[in-house]
């Protein structure tokens, strides 16, 4: 219903920012790191996400798309809802978490809020699977149906896998990896400046 929010920060508050647009204000549930992005009184864009569900509606807002996608993605996961999922991204990045995904970093989604040791271990297994069998929907819907399937045998299989986890496709991610030092750089800084190599395009 909304892909996005363009307005002005009219107040943050612990989880949460309201954006106002043309003199309505649209409280938007989110993370810290898209927290520590905003100002009040400042000029605010966020990616949104509607749940509607039985008990009310809710919005939540994110700084970038790719923050917003891992949103998604975690929640269609069994067993975690929107505040796990709000946990995680506030105590990672999304590289961060493409990153744990990948290697398997149980330990990496433990240190958000909330989320034990079963709850990290379903979360890494479930889009590992998804990964394998190229059923992460934002690459799909992109590339009509052609997923990537990627079984990490080395940094640059996984790095591309990473960049799979948060919805890119074959031709974005050669794109983004091309003239980076794949040997040297750690996994999460590979990511990272490919996501910065995609923004710039």
């Amino acid at each position: 219903m909304f892909y996005y929010l363009k307005g002005t920060a009219a107040h943050l508050g612990p989880n949460l920012a309201v954006i106002d647009c043309g003199g309505v204000g649209y409280a938007c549930r989110t993370t810290s790191y898209t927290l520590s992005a905003l100002q009040a009184g400042q000029p605010a864009k966020l990616y949104t996400h509607l749940s509607v569900r039985e008990d009310g509606v809710d919005l939540y807002g994110f700084a970038s798309e790719n923050e917003r996608s891992c949103f998604q993605m975690l929640i269609a996961v069994s067993g975690v809802g929107p505040k796990a999922a709000l946990s995680i991204l506030s105590a990672t990045t999304p590289e961060g978490l493409a990153t744990a995904i990948i290697t398997g970093n149980e330990k990496a989604l433990m240190v958000a809020p909330g989320i034990g040791k079963k709850t990290a271990q379903r979360i890494i297994l479930e889009l590992k699977d998804k990964l394998a069998q190229g059923q992460l929907s934002p690459a799909e819907e992109r590339y009509g149906g052609t997923g990537v399937t990627v079984i990490p045998q080395d940094k640059t299989s996984e790095a591309t896998a990473a960049l799979a986890v948060l919805g890119y496709g074959p031709a974005e991610i050669a794109a983004a990896l091309k003239g980076l030092d794949l040997e040297h750089l750690s996994l999460e800084e590979i990511v990272r400046q490919a996501l910065r190599n995609t923004m710039k395009k």
